[in-house]
């Protein structure tokens, strides 16, 4: 007998301000599930969460809980009111011999259970937020950008606990290689509509490229057959004089279809501009010591970085890659070594905290007050890369509509802070572009734009970010911080920092036992042990095996990449959900097994 689901929504309906967020949403989350859930910003995710947590109540549809289910909702900006540390919120629904629990998760997740909630910042809140959660372990866990204020060895604790887990999870990210590691279906929210794939979100683009283009096909044959039936009851009324009144109403059900068809919301229409070109030499660093309290931030580190180069650092929170970025930019003195500028320099930056933005004035007024985007006497006017533009038309090339120019800042989400705050970088002409955390909250379609104009941008890239992936994409070099002073410059990207870290660690083990090595290599080799009967039977066996599992699983993805099928017949639904995530267990087993036994056969 099939298990109930952990969650369903059924005909969810919900509309703010006037506008539909969700339209006749249908959604079941089933045991074991792993969601990505994806959409651009300001498409209802973080709401849709927060109906099936419910914390949100819909205009219209139901929700309904698996029998005795407990479901657990990390947000973006936790309500710690009436907790005095963040320890006191972290463990306030467990029960004394569970506390070590949230010990464990402060640890991986880099916390201070004892630090006041007063005194705490967002990132500090978020991580004992989501510290609570994993300790308290409920059944269906909502995580709303998890990765956010973490660094990378905590994202990779992170990572590995929700692979690790028997949990169900629904995951917003903005982090790709998170959502590829972890995730095996996709939710996607488009245009107040949702879609599922039982797939990854690896497989998201090219599926969401599909569906659009299933789309333009769609609607260049109804504009095509409108245009026919036009022509038709104009020649039809001239020639006979006598309608088909029938086919006339035909006509106006094509018009209206076609009226109704949601159009797609473009990409931002964002530009970097930089301006006047900087001198070759851009900065160069010779011998840069700093401590505070006596802890060490970076010594005798020295660096030049030259135009167009793209440089990243990268470490853990609290390691000091942002006072080397300000020691680099000029805004910290060194306590030694010298810190010289090039010529032409202008630089842009763009900080994690959001910090250059009012959250109590609207968008109208923190681009029109920006002295650097003031045209005089227009108060209705920015200037944009040495030209004067409408504020509400700079606006819309960042997405917004005319509705929200007026609107406080505290009113957007997290991505679209972002996005405001890269317009009014981007207003300005610079040659030196200064990321502090860029990528967080960014949705996919922005993030990608975002790393086109980087590549293209002609001018010096500094870059501070936990996302492995954007760092692959961006960085030319990495300057990794590893703690204790120590400041090491690798060639390439996150994945280069890795391989060559990797390497010289191995050097260096290979070095320093060389007598041990020498003494190894000196004992006999031992015997091979090789397979049994039933092992050998069992190697020969396993291929076969493995082929008609995955066929089996490709006939179930096939299967459930119908969009209509959970709607149409949900019992076959549950049923192929179940059937696919039991022969993806088998199928990992069964490879894993081969493994073992063709390296043990290879001895």
């Amino acid at each position: 007998m099939a298990q109930a689901p952990l969650l369903q929504l059924t005909d969810i309906s919900l509309t703010f301000g006037g506008d539909p967020v969700f339209d006749a949403l249908d959604l079941v989350v089933q045991e074991r599930d792993r969601v990505a859930l994806v959409g651009r910003n300001g498409s209802g995710k973080s709401t849709l969460l927060k109906v099936m947590a419910g914390l949100v109540e819909p205009d219209r549809g139901g929700r309904v809980l698996g029998p005795g289910t407990s479901v657990g909702y990390m947000e973006q900006e936790p309500d710690m009111a009436g907790f005095a540390t963040l320890g006191d919120f972290a463990t306030s629904q467990l029960e004394a011999s569970e506390v070590y629990k949230v010990e464990r998760a402060g640890e991986g997740l880099k916390f201070d259970p004892d630090r006041p909630v007063s005194t705490s910042s967002g990132g500090e809140k978020r991580r004992a937020a989501l510290a609570k959660l994993m300790a308290e372990a409920p059944e269906l866990m909502l995580l709303d950008e998890p990765t956010n204020h973490l660094d990378i060895e905590a994202i990779a604790w992170l990572e590995a606990e929700l692979n690790a887990t028997r949990a169900a999870f629904v995951l917003i990210s903005h982090d790709r290689a998170f959502l590829n590691s972890l995730t095996r279906a996709t939710l996607w929210i488009d245009r107040g509509k949702t879609r599922r794939q039982e797939k990854g979100f690896a497989h998201f683009e090219a599926w969401r490229d599909k569906v659009w283009q299933d789309e333009d096909i769609a609607r260049h044959k109804l504009d095509r057959k409108i245009k026919e039936e036009a022509r038709w009851a104009v020649e039809g009324i001239s020639a006979r004089r006598k309608r088909n009144m029938g086919r006339v109403r035909a006509l106006g059900d094509l018009r209206a279809e076609r009226a109704a068809m949601i159009r797609r919301q473009g990409a931002a229409a964002m530009a970097l501009d930089a301006g006047q070109q900087s001198g070759k030499k851009v900065i160069e660093a010779r011998g840069i010591s700093k401590a505070y309290a006596g802890k060490p931030i970076v010594r005798d580190f020295s660096i030049q970085i030259n135009r167009g180069d793209r440089v990243a650092f990268v470490g853990p929170n609290g390691v000091g890659k942002t006072t080397v970025l300000k020691m680099l930019l000029g805004e910290v003195t060194p306590d030694e070594g010298s810190v010289k500028h090039g010529t032409n320099i202008e630089a842009a930056v763009f900080d994690q905290a959001r910090s250059k933005l009012d959250p109590d004035a609207s968008l109208w007024d923190n681009l029109a007050n920006d002295p650097e985007m003031r045209v005089s006497g227009k108060s209705d006017q920015v200037m944009v890369r040495g030209q004067p533009k409408h504020v509400v038309g700079y606006l819309k090339e960042f997405l917004f509509d005319e509705a929200q120019a007026r609107a406080p800042v505290r009113s957007l989400s997290g991505g679209e802070r972002a996005r405001l705050l890269l317009a009014r970088i981007m207003a300005r002409e610079s040659n030196l572009l200064v990321l502090d955390e860029p990528t967080n909250d960014l949705d996919v379609e922005t993030l990608d734009l975002l790393q086109d104009l980087l590549g293209e941008y002609p001018g010096t890239v500094l870059l501070v970010s936990h996302d492995r992936d954007f760092l692959d994409r961006v960085a030319a070099t990495t300057i990794a911080m590893e703690g204790n002073g120590r400041a090491v410059a690798y060639a390439g990207g996150w994945s280069d920092y890795q391989a060559q870290r990797q390497s010289d660690g191995a050097k260096a083990k290979a070095n320093a036992k060389p007598a041990k090595a020498k003494q190894a290599a000196e004992k006999p080799a031992p015997k091979p042990k090789g397979l049994s009967f039933t092992e050998q039977h069992r190697l020969d066996a396993l291929p076969a095996e493995i082929e008609r599992l995955e066929a089996e699983i490709a006939k179930l993805e096939e299967l459930m990449a119908d969009p209509e099928l959970f709607t149409r017949e949900p019992v076959k639904f549950r049923k192929a959900t179940e059937a696919l995530v039991v022969r993806q267990e088998k199928l990992a087993a069964a490879e894993e097994e081969w493994l073992t036994l063709e390296e043990k056969a290879a001895t």
